[in-house]
């Protein structure tokens, strides 16, 4: 079932100079780009993005690091595109990904983990909401 997905490159992959790489990923996984944004959040940006952690100790420092530098913004989209992501992208915790994923490549710890993605379908149409109005999606 082909479906869409928000994967977020966060800003110590970027500054990293991962963003090819993980790209290049997601297309060898059969995930399509269909809406890509290089853009800074502001601290009330990320806040909002991740409001429903604002309960969690780390919602200050997550918020804080998503605003500290660039990010990539992409909405994927592909056969079970949520699935794809979330096992492409590895264990929160780099540590305890598996070999072969995003975050076991790119991620130096629990927090600078290199990549976001959606979690539920629900969770996927909030978060390309939150980014990309449905006309600048292709496809």
């Amino acid at each position: 079932m082909s479906e869409r997905t928000l994967a977020i490159i966060k800003p110590d992959a970027v500054k990293n100079n991962a963003i090819g790489d993980i790209i290049a990923s997601y297309e060898k996984s059969g995930l399509t780009p269909v809406a890509m944004r290089m853009m800074q959040f502001s601290k009330a940006t990320a806040e909002g993005f991740y409001s429903v952690h604002k309960a969690r100790q780390f919602f200050d420092s997550l918020c804080t690091f998503m605003s500290s530098g660039p990010v990539v913004v992409l909405v994927l989209q592909g056969d079970n595109a949520i699935k794809t992501n979330r096992e492409l992208m590895g264990a929160t915790d780099p540590a305890k990904a598996a070999a072969g994923t995003i975050r076991k490549a790119h991620g130096a710890n629990i927090e600078f983990n290199a990549v976001h993605g959606s979690d539920s379908p629900e969770t996927a149409q909030f978060e390309i909401a939150y980014f990309f109005p449905l006309m600048e999606i292709a496809g």
